[in-house]
């Protein structure tokens, strides 16, 4: 029903940025960067977002800057997740969706003080990727298929949506195969190589500790290398105890970074790959 999708004019921001990127998957249309009209809001097949002081998601309006002073911080990018059905996985999947959310509605110095850290750090944060598509979005009018920062757009949006979304599979999948490892000392968490594997698969295997109570536990991952037929040992949660320098000489070991958080192995077989654990292990 989508036909075009209006955002306001002047400077932008990462949730409008990003709220007229997710719905580039539901209309791959042109992107105005102009004030709307009461005919704009009034027409569901123009969304209007981050602008109007409407959310009427029914007429695909999605403004927030109508939200009392002290509500629950809530962005455009909020609104439209929401709209799609997938909020709540994406404040469960995606960590920078909250600090987003807080710094669009309370800006820089309350968002540093909810996280604990010092308002200067904030500016910190930023690349020239955040830096750049930024401008060049704020500063065109309009923004039409085949342009780079449209493409660029809806290549986000998908990948933020296909992401949430495949994500629910790939922690289903990780319940039903994945193993614990236990050693003296120390616990693993080991993701079997199948016909029917996910891509991507180990990408839920951090969750799946959470859902299991163990972070306390668990101190590294053994999974499927997606770059070839053997496996990834890593650290969990950059956990010291485990060193994969210390795998340098094993001939069946191809690559060990430098900071010896990771590991890759030719090799496919169960009892190898815990005799590498403990090989790595240095202690809690």
């Amino acid at each position: 029903m989508i036909e075009t999708i209006i955002t306001h004019p002047g400077g932008a921001h990462k949730d409008d940025f990003l709220a007229c990127a997710v719905l580039l998957t539901l209309a791959p249309v042109p992107i105005l960067r102009r004030d709307p009209t009461e005919q704009d809001l009034d027409d569901p097949s123009v969304a209007v977002v981050d602008v109007g002081h409407q959310h009427a998601p029914d007429q695909h309006n999605f403004d927030h800057h109508q939200l009392p002073r002290d509500h629950v911080p809530t962005c455009a990018l909020s609104l439209v997740l929401q709209h799609l059905g997938i909020y709540e996985s994406a404040r469960e999947f995606c960590s920078w969706l909250e600090v987003a959310e807080w710094f669009d509605c309370r800006g820089p110095a309350d968002t540093a003080e909810w996280l604990g850290i010092d308002r200067e750090l904030v500016g910190r944060l930023n690349s020239p990727l955040d830096i750049t598509l930024i401008r060049r979005f704020a500063n065109g009018t309009e923004h039409k298929p085949g342009e780079p920062v449209w493409e660029v757009m809806r290549m986000i949006g998908q990948d933020l949506v296909d992401y949430v979304t495949n994500l629910k599979e790939r922690l289903a999948f990780v319940a039903e195969h994945a193993e614990v490892w236990a050693f003296d000392g120390f616990k693993a968490l080991y993701l079997p190589r199948t016909e029917s594997l996910p891509e991507d698969a180990s990408a839920g295997m951090g969750y799946h500790v959470a859902k299991l109570g163990m972070e306390g536990e668990i101190r590294a991952l053994v999974y499927p290398d997606s770059r070839g037929e053997g496996y990834g040992l890593r650290r969990f949660q950059d956990d010291p105890a485990m060193e994969f320098t210390r795998l340098d000489e094993e001939t069946d070991v191809h690559f060990t970074h430098a900071r010896g958080f990771i590991a890759k192995t030719s090799s496919d077989e169960v009892e190898r790959l815990k005799a590498l654990l403990q090989l790595a292990y240095v202690s809690a």
